[in-house]
C-alpha cells in the first residue's frame, strides 16, 4: 500500500498579526541631550589647560583692533577715504571672526593653534555672511512677532556658523542642519544660553578682567555642547 507523505503541521498565521508587524513605525531616533554643567566643566577645563593660547588669540585679536584703529584716525572725520576704510575693516573684522570660530573648534579637536587661520578662512565668507543676514532678518522678525519666535528661532538655528567652518556646510544647509541637531533641546539650550549671559555679566562686573576667564570658558561650553548634539544626529 502506497503511503501518501504527510505535511508538518503549521498554524495559520494570524493576518492582523502581519498586518501590524509590517505597520510598525522604525525606530525613534537617539534622543538629543546635555549636560549645562558638564559643558562649562569641560570648557573651564580647557581654558585652565591653554590658558597661555588664549591669553596669545586675545592679545593677537588686541593688537589687530589696536592697529586698525589707527589706521582709520590717519584719515581724520570729514575725508571720503574713511567711508571705504570702514567697508574695509567690517570685512577684514568678519573674516577673523570665522577664522576664530576655526580656531576654537581646532583646539577642541587638540590641534595646536594656528594663527593663519584669522586670515584663511576666507573662501567661506560669501556664504558665512548671507547664513548670517539670513538668521539675522529671521531673529528679527521673529522678535518684531511677540518676541518669543525670535528666541525660538535664534536657539534653533544658532549652529549654522559652526557647521559652516565645521562641516563646509552650504548657507540652506547650514540652517537645516542646526534645527535637525537642537531638536528637542531647544528649552536647554535656551537655559544654557541664559546661564552663558549671567556668567559673562558676572565676567564684566569683576573689573572687566573676569571676561578673560567668561569669555574663552563658554566659548569652549558651547562648542561642546554642539559637538554633543552633533554626535548624536545621524547624517551630519
Amino acid at each position: 500500500m502506497k503511503e501518501t507523505p504527510t505535511t508538518p503541521n503549521v498554524p495559520p498565521q494570524d493576518p492582523t498579526v502581519s498586518a501590524k508587524a509590517s505597520n510598525q513605525p522604525p525606530p525613534s531616533p537617539r534622543s538629543h541631550s546635555f549636560s549645562s554643567s558638564e559643558a562649562l566643566k569641560f570648557g573651564f577645563d580647557i581654558f585652565k589647560k591653554n590658558i597661555v593660547t588664549f591669553i596669545k588669540i586675545a592679545a593677537v585679536l588686541l593688537i589687530i583692533n589696536i592697529v586698525m584703529g589707527a589706521i582709520g584716525s590717519l584719515f581724520g572725520h570729514n575725508n571720503p577715504l574713511v567711508l571705504i576704510w570702514g567697508i574695509i575693516s567690517y570685512l577684514i573684522a568678519f573674516v577673523i571672526q570665522i577664522g576664530i570660530v576655526k580656531m576654537i573648534l581646532d583646539l577642541y579637536d587638540g590641534k595646536p593653534l594656528n594663527f593663519s587661520n584669522l586670515y584663511t578662512q576666507y573662501a567661506l565668507g560669501l556664504r558665512y555672511y548671507a547664513a548670517s543676514i539670513i538668521y539675522g532678518i529671521m531673529v528679527l522678525v521673529g522678535l518684531i512677532c511677540l518676541i518669543v519666535p525670535g528666541i525660538y528661532l535664534a536657539i534653533r538655528f544658532q549652529f549654522f556658523s559652526f557647521l559652516i567652518v565645521d562641516k563646509n556646510a552650504g548657507i540652506a544647509e547650514s540652517l537645516s542642519k542646526s534645527s535637525a541637531l537642537t531638536e528637542g533641546v531647544k528649552i536647554n539650550l535656551f537655559l544654557f544660553a541664559l546661564l552663558i549671559v549671567v556668567i559673562n555679566i558676572i565676567g564684566f562686573l569683576l573689573l572687566g578682567i573676569g571676561l578673560l576667564v567668561t569669555i574663552p570658558t563658554t566659548m569652549m561650553a558651547t562648542i561642546h555642547v554642539y559637538r554633543k548634539l552633533l554626535s548624536q544626529t545621524p547624517g551630519i
